[in-house]
């Protein structure tokens, strides 16, 4: 008898691990960043939901690792022109737009004035 009390455990285990399962299925999200469609599995919904993560991812694999390698040690530079002398220079960012973007010269003067108290 003990051995079928083991066996109903595993049974339920079994049953209870498949309806979970069971209510996820495959989804088709669209990537917020290049817009490319990519499927929310049902294993990681299922794994979403038992870290209790109360959003949906919004990257694509891709975007994901692209947008996480560049906070790591391979950071990504972004061509852009300097907003007070002109020249083209590279910063480690992706630029905002509408806010000024300064090399490095233009930004050490500007952080030297405004340290020496001409900041604005």
């Amino acid at each position: 008898m003990g051995g079928q009390a083991g066996s109903l455990s595993a049974t339920t285990r079994s049953r209870i691990s498949g309806w979970v399962m069971a209510e996820f299925q495959d989804r088709i999200l669209k990537c917020s960043e290049c817009g490319t469609e990519f499927v929310f599995t049902a294993g990681e919904q299922h794994f979403f939901h038992d870290k209790n993560f109360k959003n949906e991812p919004k990257r694509c694999k891709a975007c994901k690792s692209r947008r996480q390698g560049s906070s790591g040690g391979g950071k990504t530079e972004t061509m852009t022109v300097c907003s007070q002398c002109g020249r083209e220079t590279t910063v480690p960012f992706k630029p905002t737009q509408g806010r000024p973007v300064y090399c490095r010269e233009c930004f050490l003067v500007r952080k030297t004035a405004a340290a020496a108290g001409g900041g604005r």
